[in-house]
């Protein structure tokens, strides 16, 4: 894979992070029990982000290590094969939490780009 690859993954990360902080906005934690399309939208999203950052070159997760690589990884594997058990707390948190900061870190390395 090319560096310019990774970037297109990286883009990927960015385009479907903003999108599910822009789908979860003005809904609460219980409307993931009862809007069956946000519950799917955003575990949708969130395994694309997995996935993209499963395919961006290791020497670029080297050099931004300030990402939570690993995590961001495990998650969609979770999703993908414990799709039974998501636990929708953490979930939540996910999406309102942890990827204002990860679109943050990515708009700055997909900016310098």
């Amino acid at each position: 894979m090319s560096r310019h690859e990774s970037m297109v993954r990286l883009r990927h990360m960015l385009d479907h992070a903003r999108e599910a902080v822009a789908i979860a906005k003005g809904k609460t934690r219980d409307d993931l029990h009862t809007d069956r399309i946000l519950n799917l939208a955003l575990v949708r999203l969130l395994e694309i982000v997995g996935e993209a950052a499963s395919r961006t070159l290791l020497d670029e997760r080297a050099q931004h290590s300030d990402i939570p690589w690993a995590q961001i990884i495990g998650l969609r594997n979770r999703l993908i094969h414990g799709y039974d058990s998501v636990d929708f707390e953490i979930l939540w948190q996910i999406v309102n939490h942890d990827l204002p900061n990860l679109i943050v870190k990515l708009e700055q390395i997909v900016s310098s780009a």
